[in-house]
């Protein structure tokens, strides 16, 4: 006889719970939620569970994945599309699956949009100066995307949304992927570099994409070119980037993601002295947005991803006969 199956999930917020408890009931499984992430400290609150639920916000080292191993989890879904927060050789020589999980690119892509226009109307500064009731306007005048070439590095789901949203604007689209699987106009990564008025990022991070914008690739771009990452923080070289910035060699960025933000980024820091390398010269800067890795934080991305987790658990357990 087949039994129900459980999921325990870690790290799971109010929003997150409430729709668990939702889709649980509708398919058919029993959720066991945890507030705290998982770490090895409570990794027996999944005992005997062979599929566990984590977020993108826990890092699961060896030793971690050996507690989890021990207490019977077989399958580790991540509520994210990247998996760079796993020691993934780790989990295959113990035998253990990983799982992600794909979710609205809309989300990301809508936010890389507005990050684009943002910076292109130096909105930092307008809103800066207009809440100390200065309310003159900008001494650069802004610019408009429809006479703006735009280079996409990434042409996965998100990228290809990207490039869905900029073709209503009119604006020169340029792309770079190492797979061509998008109807779009590839092109050398240094051509795209060296044409582009505005790049964005949009690859996972690997060990083949670390720092792949790095001190070279900067220095390639245009003089006013714009930076956009809402993809990782390690695919930028950031002290590079800070160093073409102060030296006015490229026009701005805008990052929603960044080198070294684990324990800052989703966390009310406003009581803390911060020791981040990069942050405070970053944020300082007129021509830099920084925004705390929430593109992906709508709704839709919400029930996409506790739905499609849910279902990537019952696939497994169905691939070994046991629901």
């Amino acid at each position: 006889m087949k039994k129900e199956m459980n999921i325990t999930v870690f790290g799971c917020e109010p929003d997150e719970a409430a729709v668990f408890n939702r889709l649980s009931f509708e398919f058919g499984v029993t959720v066991s939620l945890i507030r705290e992430a998982v770490s090895e400290n409570n990794v027996n609150l999944a005992d005997g569970c062979q599929c566990v639920s984590i977020s993108h916000k826990a890092e699961l080292s060896e030793s971690l994945l050996l507690a989890l191993k021990n207490a019977g989890v077989k399958y580790i879904c991540t509520r994210s599309i990247g998996f760079n927060h796993i020691d993934i050789q780790a989990a295959g020589q113990m035998g253990m699956t990983i799982g992600t999980v794909a979710y609205s690119p809309g989300s990301v892509a809508d936010y890389t949009i507005m990050l684009m226009l943002m910076l292109m109307r130096g909105t930092k500064s307008v809103m800066h100066r207009a809440e100390t009731q200065n309310y003159c306007l900008n001494d650069l005048r802004g610019k408009e995307l429809q006479d703006m070439t735009v280079g996409v590095i990434g042409t996965g789901r998100i990228g290809q949304a990207v490039m869905e949203r900029l073709k209503g604007f009119g604006c020169t689209v340029l792309a770079y992927d190492c797979n061509h699987k998008a109807g779009a106009d590839y092109v050398p990564l240094c051509e795209l570099l060296q044409s582009s008025d505005i790049i964005t990022l949009h690859v996972p991070l690997s060990e083949d994409t670390f720092h792949m914008i790095g001190r070279e690739q900067l220095k390639m771009m245009k003089k006013d070119a714009l930076l956009i990452n809402t993809a990782r923080g390690a695919l930028v070289d950031t002290e590079a980037l800070i160093d073409e910035l102060e030296d006015g060699r490229i026009g701005g960025a805008a990052l929603d993601v960044l080198e070294g933000e684990e324990g800052i980024f989703y966390y009310d820091c406003t009581q803390k002295v911060l020791k981040h390398p990069f942050l405070s010269a970053l944020q300082r800067m007129p021509n830099v947005i920084v925004t705390p890795h929430t593109a992906y934080h709508t709704d839709r991305v919400l029930v996409d991803t506790v739905s499609n987790t849910i279902q990537n658990c019952l696939n497994f357990e169905r691939s070994l006969g046991n629901v």
